[in-house]
């Protein structure tokens, strides 16, 4: 079936709202369901300051033919619901193949265009879903992941990802972790709750279908990072290509937790003009309007990197404006990004699947 029959059968099925095969049994769900799970409304995708330590990202195709999708996407909900809670936090987040075109869908979700420098696997790419599953150990998420496959039947998979976060640990209200470049990440996301609700929750006054107020837009970028090459450099360079300290302190002294004043060096002397962090933002006083919630990836050696994440209101204000900046930059020749994708978190509860369905 070619991809644009096949989303012409998701949006006329969702459209229609029927519950599909594969339903959860209702005793499963009673017997995960934790009780500090989702029941407070809390989004999983944005749980604490620092993620849970490891994940699985999982991208599924529905292969449903003529069966409604809108029961199964409904079916895929109560079962994140059921995983979620306790030692996991779970989500779904939705590719722009899903939203029937009788619904006003979420202005900016599209799929994610190739940039420059890409090199994209269509088997590490897109995806109708997104099920992203994290947890405090490789066991616990594992245990999750195939225990939501098994009761998603009707959907496929189209790529996977094992994540971990090494010295996955919380600073000044920020979540921190070490990433195979052997840098802290997680300093440029907020300190406090409001401040992170304020870059990625989508607000009534954005334009936004009323349904997705509450919700986020995801992006996953999977980036083979030339690990080897880079370790060539000295810290040194490796610093100044970053344009930080491996411990986060900026190159001017600035310690990590505040933010330097690149206009006070004009010519890159301290902090070249094309070092990572000074094209990502350059002024640091106005971050990008998003949160980071990356993990490492490792297949082998000569295969390793990051499952880049962040979740934003706004995406072209978020992710986009940001990768357009990081043209040109020093890191370049260092990274390669090869798969992930656009994606919805909806809000928390059941509005949203009520909305869709009904439409």
């Amino acid at each position: 079936m070619t991809t644009t029959t096949r989303r012409g059968v998701l949006r006329a099925a969702i459209a229609a709202g029927a519950v599909g095969a594969g339903g959860l049994a209702a005793a499963d769900t009673v017997a995960l369901r934790s009780e500090s799970s989702h029941q407070d409304q809390e989004a999983a995708h944005l749980r604490g300051p620092a993620p849970l330590p490891y994940a699985q990202v999982i991208a599924l195709d529905f292969i449903g033919g003529g069966t409604r999708a809108g029961g199964s996407l409904r079916t895929a909900h109560h079962v994140v619901e059921a995983v979620d809670g306790g030692n996991v936090a779970a989500w779904l987040a939705m590719g722009e193949s899903m939203l029937p075109s009788s619904v006003a869908g979420p202005r900016h979700l599209k799929q994610m265009p190739t940039f420059p420098g890409d090199v994209l696997d269509h088997t590490q790419s897109h995806g109708d879903l997104l099920l992203q599953i994290t947890g405090t150990s490789p066991h616990v998420v594992q245990d999750a992941a195939e225990h939501a496959l098994r009761e998603l039947p009707l959907w496929r998979v189209r790529w996977r990802l094992d994540g971990v976060r090494p010295e996955n640990r919380t600073e000044d209200s920020r979540g921190l972790a070490r990433n195979p470049f052997h840098f802290t990440e997680g300093y440029g996301n907020p300190d406090t709750p409001a401040g992170v609700a304020k870059r990625v929750t989508i607000t009534r006054d954005q334009g936004e279908p009323s349904w997705a107020v509450g919700g986020s837009y995801q992006v996953i970028r999977v980036i083979r990072l030339a690990t080897d090459f880079w370790d060539r450099d000295t810290v040194h360079e490796q610093e100044r290509i970053v344009g930080r300290g491996r411990d986060g302190q900026w190159l001017d002294g600035t310690p990590g937790t505040e933010q330097p004043v690149f206009a006070a060096d004009p010519q890159g002397k301290t902090t070249p003009l094309d070092s990572h962090v000074r094209r990502a933002a350059p002024d640091r006083r106005n971050p990008p309007p998003l949160v980071r919630r990356g993990y490492n990836y490792r297949h082998s050696d000569d295969d390793q990197g990051l499952i880049f994440s962040c979740f934003q209101r706004n995406l072209e204000q978020g992710f986009e404006a940001v990768q357009h900046r990081l043209q040109g930059e020093a890191m370049a020749k260092y990274t390669l990004t090869v798969g992930g994708g656009y994606f919805f978190v909806p809000p928390p509860g059941d509005g949203w699947i009520n909305a869709l369905a009904s439409r």
